[in-house]
């Protein structure tokens, strides 16, 4: 448990917590990303990233610009792909209910703070996902008024 009043910053007991867990872990496994540690210990997103920092500074992980984080120095070995990106999973789910008729071509998709809060990722993670949708032509944004699905038509063939 996290002390919150105790003489010891949140982020240094979070590395503390973190380093343990990673420690049985094989070199080039995937660490925890920041949101996901914001979001088991309930801290904000700068929180978790200053104990990434701390664990990427002792050397215990080392981190990929677009794939994450990885235990162990970058040349400690081979990095195990890691699972798809969150904005891909959140931009499939949405094609999936597009696809299944859940969502109607004309219609609002939900939108940015809707699915910040429904996935558990950061807005810019979501913003992604949506950019995605649009250059694959399942979704249309109208200044204002929010993104909705494109005609039936202009859906990618799969």
């Amino acid at each position: 448990m996290l002390d919150y009043e105790g003489d010891t910053h949140v982020y240094i007991q979070i590395a503390d917590i973190l380093r343990e867990r990673l420690s049985s872990l094989a070199a080039g496994s995937p660490a925890p990303s920041e949101a996901e540690i914001q979001q088991e210990f309930g801290v904000a997103r700068t929180t978790a990233r200053r104990a990434v920092h701390l664990l990427r500074e002792e050397g215990v992980l080392y981190t990929v610009q677009g794939e994450g984080a990885f235990v162990g120095p970058p040349t400690g070995g081979p990095r195990q792909k890691r699972k798809t990106p969150l904005y891909q999973q959140i931009a499939t789910r949405i094609s999936d209910q597009i696809k299944a008729g859940k969502i109607s071509p004309r219609r609002p998709i939900p939108g940015e703070s809707a699915l910040v809060k429904e996935h558990g990722v950061a807005r810019e993670t979501v913003r992604r996902a949506m950019a995605l949708l649009r250059e694959q032509g399942w979704i249309y944004t109208v200044a204002q008024r929010g993104s909705y699905v494109s005609p039936k038509e202009s859906w990618p063939e799969d």
